[in-house]
């Protein structure tokens, strides 16, 4: 069964005494079964986003314990920062990851919340799916006063919290926990000093709007309706949240942003409306930056939607679509902006699952030759055919971009993604083969000393070389897939490139040939005759379509070079 993760991101309310965040850190790493993602702090908010993964009661005693901490060596009676705060621990949402439903998050995060009030006497507010009341499920809501103005609202019959004391403490202040999807905190940055500017523009993007006033519409009287309700002129953009700041260690004024469903409003279309509002306003967007972490989906999405604006092909690699997020929407104008440490994919990504794949060439092809058994035939028949897929994605490439071919562009783009798709499929599976043949190594290690031993190993042989054959088959699989791209190119692709996509489809035969070979010595070993024989014939009905097809279109290829 697989792991459940959750996410949590606890906000403290100090961003400039290192030691003070080192103490909370340290007390959150010391759980074990905890990874700590980042730690951002920030000096003009005095605030720190802090990001850990891991199993959820692991989680929710690593959380504890640096609200525990916070309380301790904070005191909120003496903080000063831009950002609306009202505690120590002034948010802390839990997300889930993976294996786990947000019903089942917003669970854990009650089960944190009470732990909370009852053991360190903080008063404690559910928000997002954790809380069911809907009038008080909104963070800025909750928050509206601040930690000033909370004595006095915490005694409001309507205001009493959920866990824990219904009495302001000084010191700590209280915290709001709950469960909510991912999101994206993300400052978009102006060459104004003007909070005024930067927060027209954010009533411009923002969701809610702007509230309409009467006579001048930023100085009047706010306009409400019949039923004594504020009335409200929306903004350009759905689940956006926005405010204007100053920041002085920039120098410079900003338009903070909460964005709390990127798949429905991207993280581009959120940097255009600013930059667009800006330009309206005499202002220009010079950059932006991200606070925390963030998913590789909206990098992905932020780089095809400029690389289209610049009219290229979006089937580059993924490190080149990032590589054009950053520089569009200029995350690294205040410090370099490193991928594997603020996508929350690479972050959690196990380095081991990749050690074949991040040799060099050079590297690859000694450790092959080594004496060592694997990377065998397998892993070197997925190799070959993640360079055949990646040929084909280079004509589709060059074909996008020839010059007098740019009505084509879009005709090419996709099938470029398409190489791209398949070639990271491929290059997966060069590792999987060699932890595949590992684990029937494992097994026959495994002690046989009793008959419950003997058993058990001879189980666990048999549950990795059906593993070991499965690989193989994936394999010959993903390569068949390939076929339709290097078939499109090789008949339709810069003729330039024809020799190249013969190649590739040479490499797409290889690749086919030794994951074939690969099924057929390995269901050899299988005591299951009957699933061994399934998987060889699927496997033998795929290579005669693969053979076919290969060599239709080499022998077209070679016909075009020699004519």
């Amino acid at each position: 069964m697989q792991k459940q993760l959750v996410e949590c991101v606890p906000n403290f309310s100090e961003g400039r005494d290192l030691h003070i965040i080192k103490q909370i850190t340290d007390a959150i790493e010391s759980v074990e079964g905890i990874r700590l993602l980042d730690v951002d702090p920030g000096k003009a908010t005095n605030r720190t986003v802090v990001t850990f993964v891991g199993e959820p009661a692991h989680v929710i005693e690593a959380a504890f314990l640096g609200i525990k901490k916070a309380a301790e060596i904070i005191d909120m009676s003496k903080h000063s920062g831009e950002h609306p705060r009202m505690g120590a621990t002034d948010v802390c949402p839990l997300v889930p990851v993976s294996n786990i439903s947000m019903e089942e998050t917003a669970e854990w995060a009650k089960k944190l919340g009470q732990k909370v009030g009852s053991e360190l006497n903080i008063p404690v507010y559910l928000y997002e799916y954790a809380q069911s009341n809907k009038d008080r499920n909104n963070l800025s809501v909750i928050r509206a006063v601040e930690y000033e103005g909370f004595f006095d609202k915490i005694q409001l019959p309507e205001w009493k919290p959920d866990f824990g004391p219904a009495v302001f403490p000084e010191k700590s202040g209280a915290t709001v926990i709950g469960a909510r999807d991912f999101l994206i905190a993300y400052n978009v940055n102006l060459n104004t000093k003007s909070t005024r500017i930067a927060n027209r523009i954010a009533f411009d993007v923002r969701e809610a709007g702007r509230v309409v006033r009467d006579g001048n519409p930023y100085t009047g009287k706010i306009k409400l309706d019949e039923n004594g309700e504020q009335v409200r002129i929306p903004g350009k953009l759905k689940h956006v949240k926005a405010i204007g700041w100053y920041i002085e260690e920039y120098q410079m004024a900003q338009i903070s942003i909460n964005l709390t469903n990127y798949h429905a409003t991207p993280l581009h279309a959120v940097f255009e409306e600013c930059r667009k509002s800006a330009d309206e306003r005499g202002a220009r967007v010079t950059g932006s930056e991200l606070v925390g972490l963030i998913p590789l989906q909206p990098l992905l999405l932020a780089g095809k939607y400029f690389l289209e604006k610049q009219g290229l092909s979006t089937g580059v690699s993924e490190s080149e679509l990032i590589w054009c997020a950053v520089k569009s929407m200029g995350l690294d104008e205040l410090g370099p902006f490193h991928p594997e440490k603020k996508i929350i994919e690479y972050l959690l990504k196990d380095a081991n699952n990749e050690k074949l794949i991040q040799l060099t060439v050079k590297g690859f092809a000694n450790e092959t030759a080594s004496d060592s058994p694997a990377p065998g035939g397998g892993s070197v028949a997925a190799a070959v055919g993640a360079f055949g897929v990646s040929l084909g994605t280079m004509v589709a490439n060059l074909s996008a971009s020839k010059r007098g071919w740019e009505s084509r562009t879009a005709e090419f783009s996709p099938w470029a993604e398409t190489g791209q798709k398949i070639k990271d499929h491929m290059l997966a599976l060069v590792d999987e083969d060699t932890r595949a043949f590992n684990s029937i190594m494992d097994a026959f290690g495994l002690p046989k000393d009793t008959d419950e031993q003997k058993k058990h190993r001879k189980a666990a042989i048999q549950e990795a070389s059906k593993y070991a054959t499965e690989v193989p088959y994936r394999t010959l699989e993903t390569a068949i897939s390939a076929i339709p791209l290097l078939q499109e190119m090789a008949e339709k692709g810069n003729p330039n490139s024809l020799s190249d996509a013969g190649v590739g489809v040479a490499c797409l035969q290889t690749a086919m040939q030794g994951a074939w070979m690969n099924v057929l010595i390995n269901a050899q070993s299988l005591d299951d005759k009957a699933w061994a024989a399934e998987i060889t014939a699927k496997a033998k009905n795929l290579i005669g379509e693969g053979r076919t097809a290969c060599n239709n279109i080499i022998q077209n290829i070679e016909t075009r070079l020699n004519s």
